[in-house]
């Protein structure tokens, strides 16, 4: 049961009697009393008159997925099974990130019909959001009071990554289908694909030319190889407490995730097999023999709910949940943070310990650019002493950290949140350039 704003009103009125009819000679407490009753007694008429809650049927009409940030439009079907007509008041219980508007929902529905609303999302978080129940309230006809329950009515959706980076997709495809084209490359060695043949250039490896064809053609001719096209390429996203740093406005996860979705897409288009995993002392999420259309919107469907865990990662177990995605990777791309030496150590001896013989590794990190060193002049305070101070400390454990991953065989890629994945996307194609992929 609940009273409206009226009912406040209805007792306020029975002032009025109060002070008139004790002048009259009734006793104030005789009159006090009766209007008691008369209040109890227009709350019990509107709560016995008004509809049953038992009668409502909910129905709901929600997307499966979205996207982060993507204006979404849920439909909810309330249906008046019961014979009096409801007078109704509705609120969804849609967490607060939804992005549910926090107007309620309000209609009056005859006997036997249904009214259908519609409830705009626009999810501010990635994972999954639910709805198990909405809460009406149905008046009685004199607009007192009414009768309130929770009905059960559950809806969920899968709140994607956004994939913000696909803007950068086009103009690499693009490059990808020149190098593939128009480039041939001079490329040699076992499981490499004979493209074309054509005039020697001073300069090029002598032990590709074609004696047979030089012969026929009176002049050098060289053979030219382009890449395999079906190389693995393994991304291991770090989900461990590192990952839950904001930087830009969004975590390092989040910036991981569009690195990761960016260079998926480009490898995917290029032939190649892709593999993910997310991982911290446990796999969060993973994706392995996926290829094709299919690719990009498995990646996003199993990153969507992964969240960063406040612990430090295994890196010992990470790699090897990733070489057992693929028995011959050609590509490891590790998106982590590692930001000294001290923290780094059981990530630098995992890292050594991964096979180099036909395998080339990245390092992928988010850096906040907008920390960085600058001159200062006999003026500056305390505080933006401390600050350059920090600044200067963070870029030298930075320049540490990325000159002992290259020790350890790999290449380290620091950049912000925007700069980052567009620059994996490019080392990727300098690699296939090269014919290292």
């Amino acid at each position: 049961m609940f009273v409206t704003g009226r009912f406040p009103l209805l007792v306020a009125a029975g002032a009025l009697p109060l002070v008139l009819l004790p002048a009259a000679g009734f006793s104030a407490w005789a009159v006090l009393a009766a209007w008691i009753v008369v209040c109890a007694a227009a709350v019990a008429v509107d709560v016995a008159a008004a509809a049953s809650p038992g009668a409502l049927r909910i129905s709901r009409d929600v997307p499966a997925r979205t996207k982060l940030g993507e204006r979404t439009v849920t439909r909810v079907q309330i249906i008046n099974g019961g014979h009096r007509r409801a007078h109704l008041t509705a609120r969804d219980a849609w967490q607060p990130t939804a992005g549910a508007p926090s107007d309620r929902l309000s209609a009056t529905i005859p006997s036997r019909e249904s009214r259908v609303f519609e409830v705009p999302l626009l999810p501010r978080r990635r994972g999954e959001l639910r709805s198990e129940f909405m809460t009406v309230r149905l008046r009685g006809p004199l607009g007192f009071a009414g009768r309130q329950a929770s009905l059960a009515a559950p809806g969920a959706i899968r709140v994607l990554p956004p994939f913000r980076a696909r803007r950068h997709l086009a103009s690499r495809v693009q490059r990808l289908r020149e190098l593939d084209g128009s480039t041939s490359l001079q490329v040699r060695g076992q499981g490499t694909e004979f493209d074309s043949l054509r005039e020697y250039i001073r300069g090029d490896d002598v032990r590709s030319i074609d004696w047979r064809a030089t012969a026929r053609a009176g002049t050098t001719m060289l053979r030219t190889w382009r890449p395999e096209r079906d190389r693995h390429v393994t991304i291991v996203i770090d989900t461990g407490r590192t990952a839950a740093a904001r930087v830009d406005d969004e975590t390092r996860l989040d910036a991981s995730f569009e690195a990761a979705m960016l260079l998926a897409a480009l490898a995917n288009r290029a032939g190649d097999h892709v593999h993910l995993l997310a991982y911290d002392r446990v796999t969060r999420a993973r994706v392995t023999g996926v290829d094709g259309n299919r690719l990009l919107p498995d990646i996003a469907d199993e990153l969507a709910p992964v969240e960063a865990q406040l612990i430090d990662t295994g890196w010992d177990g990470a790699f090897s949940a990733a070489q057992r995605l693929a028995r011959r990777p050609s590509l490891i791309v590790v998106l982590t943070a590692q930001e000294s030496i001290a923290s780094s150590r059981r990530f630098l001896s995992a890292l050594a310990s991964l096979p180099s013989a036909g395998t080339t590794v990245l390092v992928g990190t988010v850096t906040d650019t907008t920390i960085a060193p600058s001159p200062l002049d006999s003026a500056a305070g305390v505080s933006e002493l401390f600050h350059a101070a920090a600044a200067e400390q963070t870029a030298q454990e930075a320049e540490a950290v990325a000159r002992a991953i290259s020790r350890a065989g790999a290449e380290a890629i620091a950049d912000s949140a925007e700069s980052l994945p567009p620059r994996i996307a490019d080392r990727y194609l300098a690699l296939k350039k090269a014919g290292r992929l």
